[in-house]
């Protein structure tokens, strides 16, 4: 009963605060950039961005990367971040999927991208592909189900306009890009947390502002066997 009157009061303020939010946008996902420039491995010869969308994140990474490989389904996409990319010649855009890039990476990044996948077979592939050393890190979004992941969505959507006057204290009436593929996200963070726990043990998941989470994860080196002398 609680959760259907919290999930109520959360649509409610959304709603309510709607009209200001648009007239005051600001990018859920581009907002973590930041975030991920703090966390990049010491090896940056190869990233991956999986889901690059319009290629912002790609032509960051290339600033900082030997090479990086920005793979999407979506051929609409793949063609915004082709020419946001123009002239970069250590940036490949393809619709290469996860499970087929070739391995070694030492950075892969998905933002708001882990939802529309098969999670355990998402997180198998990104642990397969990353080289000793490389990172994860990832903005997820997840399904409210317990009585904290309402709250937490209230708290969301009350500082959410607030993000949005900081970030552009003046009406922005202009025509936005082309819109993200989207889908709501079926799982719940607490499933996702067991999941990651299991695929991708000692990975940080962490609730983030504007309905986000963060995946962080390193792949550790196997660990050297040990040679026992008589």
């Amino acid at each position: 009963m609680l959760s259907h009157v919290l999930t109520g009061t959360t649509r409610f303020v959304r709603s309510s605060l709607d009209h200001f939010n648009a007239r005051h946008p600001w990018s859920h996902n581009d907002a973590f950039h930041p975030w991920i420039f703090t966390q990049l491995p010491n090896n940056r010869a190869r990233a991956l961005d999986v889901g690059c969308g319009h290629g912002v994140l790609v032509a960051k990474l290339a600033e900082h990367f030997e090479h990086v490989h920005g793979i999407d389904p979506d051929s609409s996409m793949r063609r915004a971040s082709i020419d946001r990319c123009a002239g970069l010649s250590n940036v490949t855009i393809d619709d290469t999927t996860l499970a087929d890039a070739s391995p070694g990476f030492d950075l892969i990044t998905m933002v708001a991208v882990l939802h529309h996948m098969d999670l355990i077979t998402g997180l198998q592939q990104v642990r397969d592909h990353l080289a000793e050393g490389g990172r994860f890190l990832c903005v997820g979004l997840a399904h409210s189900d317990s009585m904290a992941d309402h709250v937490w969505d209230i708290v969301c959507a009350l500082t959410n306009p607030l993000i949005g006057f900081m970030r552009h204290p003046w009406p922005n009436y202009a025509l936005s890009t082309a819109p993200l593929p989207t889908r709501n996200p079926d799982l719940s963070i607490a499933t996702i947390r067991t999941a990651v726990d299991h695929v991708l043990p000692g990975a940080r998941v962490r609730r983030r502002l504007a309905f986000r989470h963060t995946i962080e994860w390193t792949k550790p080196a196997p660990q050297q066997k040990k040679t026992l002398f008589r």
